[in-house]
């Protein structure tokens, strides 16, 4: 059976494959951390790809359910043969954290399984607090326990810029899978077709309706700087993967942007090179 360093290393390596900004941004956290919060997100990972590993909904709702049994400490034999539920348990345990927030995420994320489109943009930034948001709060109380619910503002207002920006960048994959995180009451206002989406059409209209929530997310982006600027040392570094939102949304707001032509992305040496000033400024 493997231990439980290699059940850390596995979910390093597919953090490192699967979401590079998030493991970049990792690397400036305090190293006995680190392990720790690769974890969280490791199994963010797990729970946001079983869309696509699954034919239907209900064996979706299969794999959540064993999740949701996993976090409630179920399934022990299970989760110690599975890589990232070994490492996740493990985390919760040498810190003591509770695994309500997580439980959380994963309803959440429920409603990735379905067809139907995002109902309006308040729908959408509580679905990015209850994912993005509550990953940041997550792992800032690894760092610092005391700091959980402290931080919930930053980390709503952090999570509701990353995970819309997020969500706008991935729109061409959501395309293939019929899925629509863009507000139905947005795209109501600018006259746009939800079917169009689904089936990656892009149109004068739809761009409109894009900017207008990029707008949304500098709004969030705001109020987190305005924050974010307070927080200081380890807790500071935990928010990095916010940073990287700016570039993303000013190559989506250049006139040759084409939301379903590839995802928006930029080189690595850049971001690495925005995370780094950004460590740089931390108190």
């Amino acid at each position: 059976m493997a231990t439980i360093a290699e059940h850390y290393a596995h979910c390093d390596a597919l953090l490192k494959r699967e979401d590079p900004d998030r493991w970049l941004a990792a690397l400036f956290l305090p190293a006995e951390t680190r392990k720790h919060v690769h974890a969280v997100y490791a199994f963010n990972l797990e729970i946001a790809r079983i869309r696509r590993l699954v034919s239907e909904p209900v064996l979706g709702e299969i794999r959540f359910q064993w999740w949701r049994e996993v976090l409630a400490g179920d399934r022990a034999s299970e989760a110690e043969a599975h890589p990232v539920a070994a490492a996740l348990r493990d985390t919760l345990n040498v810190h003591g954290l509770p695994a309500a927030p997580l439980q959380a995420l994963v309803e959440a994320r429920l409603f990735d399984l379905y067809g139907a489109p995002m109902p309006s943009i308040e729908a959408l930034e509580a679905y990015a607090r209850a994912t993005a948001g509550q990953l940041f709060q997550f792992a800032a109380a690894i760092i610092e326990k005391k700091s959980g619910t402290e931080l919930s503002e930053t980390a709503a207002s952090g999570g509701m810029a990353y995970a819309m920006t997020g969500l706008m960048r991935a729109l061409p994959w959501h395309a293939t899978t019929g899925q629509v995180f863009l507000p139905k009451d947005l795209l109501d206002r600018h006259g746009v077709i939800v079917e169009a989406v689904q089936a990656g059409l892009d149109s004068p209209s739809l761009l409109t309706a894009l900017a207008e929530l990029r707008g949304v997310v500098r709004g969030h982006l705001a109020k987190f700087q305005a924050a974010a600027d307070a927080k200081t040392g380890a807790i500071a570094a935990v928010f990095l993967p916010v940073n990287l939102c700016v570039p993303y949304l000013k190559l989506m707001d250049k006139s040759s942007y084409a939301p379903f032509e590839s995802m928006i992305w930029q080189a690595q040496w850049r971001r690495q090179l925005r995370l780094w000033r950004a460590a740089r400024r931390i108190k």
